[in-house]
């Protein structure tokens, strides 16, 4: 346990206990997976605005109507949002213009996938989950400047990247593996660690801009996300987590796997960490090959040249 009593069983109802987020607005991708539908019904049940991005425009209006079921006032919109096309991250970020953003919660992600290119050629994990994020987070830029100014509060970006960053480092020379045999583990890793390097960068660059940012570890459930995984995906997991015995037996719930995003979006004891790790509702340290600053730095500009494209 934490100082704050929280740790790995804590769930978001606990994490949220007095939490008022009326007049605050929330775009959350990735909505209609288990921890982004919760996510977003956890800070709308606190009175924010939440903007419910997703690629599937159906399944996000059945989130929504579950959301409301529970909250039944709950201020939700949508956006259509794929991050495996930046077009589309771009026509997202047109349809939300000028709308200040309190909280962004880069929650969406592929794992594990067979190769696949993005609409862009990128290999769709590192595409997906960091390309993808990098582009909306950095279009959104002016949104959460905006919303911190006229709260008078610290906006936060809050990346949820997954201890499965410690495995690999991002390879900078060829991270489309246009060179290297492709590995979907060391692909996943990758992906992992530089949602973590953008969080280290984003805090540099943008802290004094009255912007926070957190890189999240969301403790191991079921969701959705595991569904291209095999029976040796799942032992190669295993081995891989070896250092933790009873990871993959200890499943946690889908409002305890929510719980550590939703903390970094609103605990107030975090205003000073930014630029942190967190795991269980608590900072964590983050592998040295994702937080290295001469890293971070080396990948921001990448892929500021391959969004660019």
């Amino acid at each position: 346990m934490g100082m704050n009593g929280f740790g790995p069983g804590t769930t978001t109802e606990e994490v949220l206990d007095g939490v008022d987020l009326t007049g605050r607005t929330a775009l959350v991708t990735g909505v209609t997976g288990g921890l982004g539908g919760e996510t977003a019904r956890a800070l709308a049940a606190c009175g924010a605005a939440v903007i419910l991005a997703a690629r599937d425009g159906d399944a996000a209006a059945g989130v929504a109507a579950r959301i409301r079921a529970q909250v039944p006032r709950a201020d939700l919109s949508f956006v259509a949002l794929d991050l495996a096309d930046l077009s589309a991250v771009r026509g997202a970020v047109e349809r939300i213009g000028s709308r200040p953003i309190d909280l962004l919660i880069n929650n969406a992600g592929v794992m594990y996938t067979p190769f696949a290119r993005t609409a862009d050629g990128f290999e769709l994990q590192f595409g997906t989950n960091h390309l993808g994020h990098f582009l909306l987070t950095t279009a959104l830029a002016a949104n959460l400047r905006s919303a911190a100014h006229r709260s008078g509060d610290p906006a936060r970006v809050v990346t949820v990247s997954s201890d499965a960053h410690r495995a690999h480092a991002v390879d900078l020379a060829d991270p489309a593996f246009a060179h290297r045999p492709y590995d979907k583990f060391v692909a996943y890793a990758q992906s992992k660690a530089a949602n973590v390097l953008m969080t280290v960068e984003l805090q540099n660059r943008s802290g004094g801009d009255g912007i926070r940012a957190f890189a999240v570890h969301p403790g191991v459930c079921a969701t959705g996300l595991s569904r291209h995984m095999s029976r040796d995906d799942f032992a190669e997991m295993k081995r891989m987590s070896a250092g933790k015995p009873g990871l993959l037996s200890n499943l946690e719930s889908i409002p305890e796997a929510a719980a550590t995003s939703v903390w970094a979006a609103t605990a107030p004891a975090l205003g000073s960490a930014g630029g942190a790790y967190l795991a269980d509702c608590g900072i964590d340290r983050a592998a040295e090959h994702a937080t290295d600053p001469a890293t971070a730095t080396s990948l921001w500009t990448l892929s500021e040249q391959l969004v660019a494209l």
